[in-house]
């Protein structure tokens, strides 16, 4: 379901634990949303170096990250930049939110 501002809504808030990663399939791909010290980040669930599911990975000693399941790459959950290799491309970071307990993200990439 889709807003005025082009949010669309993902999943209620209780389905994304804090600490964890949770992957939703949408009509522009997987994506995968984290809680993380009460904030949500949104983010392309594919790792740019294979695909590996990023879900399935972990986050970062600092959880301001998250570790790639398959080779170890490292992203930055605010830029999706890769901050250890061998993944060399960042993935897309989504603009998420919360509104009335559900977790609404706007599919298409920051710049």
């Amino acid at each position: 379901m889709g807003t005025e501002d082009g949010f669309v809504r993902v999943a209620s808030l209780a389905e994304v634990p804090e600490g964890e990663l949770r992957c939703f399939d949408l009509e522009i791909g997987r994506v995968t949303v984290a809680q993380v010290e009460n904030e949500l980040f949104a983010f392309g669930d594919e790792c740019t170096h294979e695909g590996c599911s990023l879900a399935e990975g972990e986050l970062g000693e600092g959880e301001e990250t998250v570790v790639c399941p398959c080779h170890g790459s490292e992203f930055d959950l605010r830029s999706g930049e890769p901050l250890a290799g061998p993944a060399a491309d960042p993935v897309p970071v989504y603009p998420v939110r919360v509104r009335d307990g559900w977790i609404e993200l706007r599919p298409e990439p920051e710049a």
